[in-house]
């Protein structure tokens, strides 16, 4: 194998081992999809007692015949909410699957979660959470071309790529676990922030034999932060900030969206959303939606400002969400802390 080949296998199965582990906190609209960013989440929604949720991510379709596709499905609840008075424990899982590229690179990962909150007096809660996730990656070995293959005109499969593949599919068990701090200022005010290390045990992940070389996936670290300010009985901001870090790679996406009420009545069972994100070095993220009675829809677009736009002419993505949230019976909940909320 030529160095040539060696830098190129190397580099495209480094990005593609970051690609799968990231892909659960690649979503722009990581808001809609809380338990991928933080098992501290689950059942974090003090309003309802479950949520249900759907993702789906097209990405790069403009530069590839193949392009990326990501898409989730997850769902948390609450539990105990009778037998602790200050106290409730939710619970979760999650599934999601990747497909990219002329190989047929496939991910799928599936994970279960759980996590205690704690009200600390009347105006804050702390939570922790875990999970354990198992993933699975699969190629198609024989779909790719490596550049022993190139005649001088074109890539000739019939030739031999002599590269050292040892499987054609890798499959590991993760380890993810994270705090959260919410604090209830008042009646219009509300703030959180939350911390996470995913990949703790370090699982290995590698098509070829193993060797010398490291194929551990690095640890992730994952920081946000989000508010929510009521300006009157129409408008709600909410400013919020995320930070993802896996060895070299940092991700850092930041910025607001708003909430219009719609409904006649006033009571908050039609809202329009919009706003706009900016992922750094990368992209402005474009969003807006609707929540009709406690089911979220969520739409975002990456248009691409970094030097990958002369290729995909800023086209980088689109992005849908569904989030709906519900309680176990009709009639009001019990709350135990205080939300903004119309």
């Amino acid at each position: 194998m030529t160095k040539r080949t060696k830098i190129f296998i190397g580099s495209l199965l480094m990005l593609a081992s970051y690609h799968v582990q990231a892909q659960d906190l690649h979503f722009s609209q990581y808001f809609n999809a809380p338990l991928l960013v933080n098992p501290a989440n689950t059942g974090f929604n003090p309003d309802f007692d479950y949520r249900v949720g759907g993702n789906y991510r097209n990405q790069w379709s403009t530069v590839s015949n193949n392009p990326y596709k990501t898409m989730s499905v997850w769902a948390d609840a609450q539990l105990f909410n009778n037998k602790f008075e200050d106290a409730w424990v939710g619970v979760g899982g999650a599934l999601l699957q990747d497909v990219a590229g002329a190989g047929n690179l496939k991910s799928t990962k599936g994970f279960a979660s759980i996590a205690y909150h704690q009200l600390l007096g009347f105006r804050s809660l702390l939570s922790g959470g875990f999970n354990i996730g198992f993933t699975q990656k699969t190629i198609d070995i024989n779909k790719l071309t490596f550049n022993s293959q190139w005649n001088g005109k074109f890539f000739d499969a019939t030739v031999p790529a002599n590269e050292p593949f040892a499987y054609s599919s890798s499959y590991y068990f993760t380890l993810q676990a994270g705090v959260n701090y919410a604090y209830f200022a008042n009646d219009n005010l509300y703030l959180n922030a939350g911390v996470s290390m995913s990949n703790i045990n370090r699982p290995r992940e590698s098509f070829f034999a193993q060797s010398n070389n490291d194929d551990r996936l690095e640890i992730r670290y994952t920081a946000f932060g989000n508010a929510s300010l009521k300006v009157n009985d129409l408008w709600i901001l909410n400013p919020n900030i995320y930070v993802s870090k896996m060895g070299n790679a940092t991700e850092v996406v930041f910025g607001m969206m708003v909430q219009r009420d719609l409904s006649a009545d006033k009571n908050g069972s039609l809202q329009f959303i919009a706003g706009g994100y900016y992922r750094k070095n990368d992209a402005v993220i474009p969003t807006v939606g609707f929540d009709i009675r406690n089911t979220k829809f969520t739409f975002s677009y990456d248009a691409t400002f970094s030097t990958f736009k002369s290729y995909n002419q800023t086209r980088g993505a689109y992005e849908l969400s569904v989030v709906k949230s519900g309680l176990y019976s009709s009639g009001e909940k019990s709350i135990k802390c205080p939300t903004v909320k119309f």
